[in-house]
């Protein structure tokens, strides 16, 4: 196989799904059982390995394009963020590794988290696949403390002939409904390196002569499809395992909301035609997303006392899971003596406000696919990074949200 696209760190195959779409393939790599599991469901093609053991040599000679996410728990505000402490022996891992020098035991002994000095891995590859003139481009992705390792990596590229780019970019700038911001690094031999346009913006704009306006942010209600007439209506799963807990139904079975508000247990979301179309902004005196009938449906993120919490009308705040996979929660901010218990979100439902499609076949237990979701790159944002370097044009129709 020649012109390879391959993928480090692949997981459940969020840029893979942005490829399929795009009508192009990758080649990923991934430790995680589950994550393997579901790209392989998903019909993508995986090489279930450690990246930091798996060799180079495959790929010289070969190679397209080089995509790599790794692990965030080292560096992410949902963890103990000890890959801040590590940083500098990361950043030495990686001028080592350019240099063609492997230091990573040496350093990795000095890591307080291992997981760390994952971050340097796609220099080792890169560094391979440069002596032979490749990757044609190559694209990078964490969360924002990783950005100034991203800077070290543009250096390093320019030096080899690259155009480079490096920045934060916030997902719902592209359709997604979660104000995910991330760290990119965009690399190209044939191009000159620069982030997609946005398509979306908090606020939307008006079309004008010289084309049409960003749309607003998609909101939660809209990509879940909640408030449609013409769509299924959202369910609730019930039935506890990890990751899971308790559920407002009996074990074993899979509830309609229409059975919920038989049960009690759950009122309709205020998405009624009281309540602005999705997309845009109320009409009510205060200008506020508060509509609808006294009682307001919010995810809030987890159960600490920070914990994000946003509207339907809104798109979600950053989702991740983890060890807080159960606290993810639908609930409202009425009068507590009128609100129903608290529902868990469903694994469907955030795969959902990540761009997946509704149908994605994650896999594992409830637990294991909340860490795959949270995890995930999501997919509408990879497209739009990836389509300038594989000669694609995203429309606006390449990705359906809602259910």
């Amino acid at each position: 196989m020649t012109n390879l696209i391959v993928d480090l760190f692949a997981g459940p195959g969020g840029w893979g799904h942005a490829l399929h779409v795009l009508g192009v393939r990758d080649v990923g790599l991934e430790w995680d059982e589950w994550a393997c599991k579901t790209r392989a469901a998903a019909g993508q093609t995986t090489i279930r390995t450690d990246v930091a053991l798996y060799p180079a040599r495959p790929f010289v000679g070969r190679t397209r394009g080089l995509i790599a996410s790794p692990p965030c728990q080292a560096w992410s505000m949902a963890g103990k963020r000890l890959g801040l402490i590590d940083q500098p022996l990361v950043h030495q891992a990686v001028a080592d590794l350019a240099a063609g020098q492997d230091t990573r035991e040496q350093l990795l002994a000095a890591c307080r988290d291992p997981r760390s000095l994952l971050a340097a891995e796609p220099m080792r590859y890169l560094h391979a696949l440069h002596q032979s003139g490749q990757p044609e481009w190559v694209l990078m992705e964490e969360v924002p403390d990783v950005a100034p390792l991203w800077k070290q990596y543009a250096a390093v590229l320019r030096g080899w002939g690259f155009s480079t780019w490096t920045g934060i970019l916030n997902a719902a700038d592209y359709g997604v409904p979660q104000t995910r911001r991330r760290a990119i690094l965009i690399a190209s031999r044939t191009r000159t390196a620069a982030p997609p346009e946005p398509t979306h913006t908090r606020f939307g704009e008006p079309d004008t002569f010289f084309g049409p306006g960003r749309r607003t942010w998609v909101s939660m209600a809209e990509a879940l499809g909640w408030g449609r007439t013409d769509g299924p209506v959202p369910t609730v799963c019930a039935g506890g395992g990890p990751g899971g807990g308790p559920e407002p139904f009996p074990s074993g079975s899979r509830k309609t909301l229409s059975d919920a508000r038989d049960r009690g247990a759950w009122q309709e979301p205020p998405i009624s035609p009281q309540i602005p179309a999705a997309g845009s902004r109320c009409g009510c005196a205060e200008k506020s997303p508060r509509c609808g009938r006294g009682q307001d449906w919010v995810l809030r993120s987890n159960s600490q006392a920070n914990a994000s919490v946003r509207p339907l009308t809104e798109p979600a705040a950053t989702l991740f899971f983890g060890n807080r996979a159960n606290e993810c929660v639908w609930t409202t901010t009425g009068p507590a003596q009128a609100a129903p218990p608290s529902i868990r979100i469903t694994a469907e439902e955030a795969g959902i406000l990540q761009s997946f499609p509704p149908a994605y076949p994650w896999q594992g237990t409830k637990g294991q696919r909340f860490s795959q979701i949270g995890n995930a790159v999501p997919p509408l944002l990879a497209a739009h990074l990836i389509a300038p370097h594989v000669e694609r044009v995203l429309s606006r129709d390449d990705f359906v949200l809602a259910a």
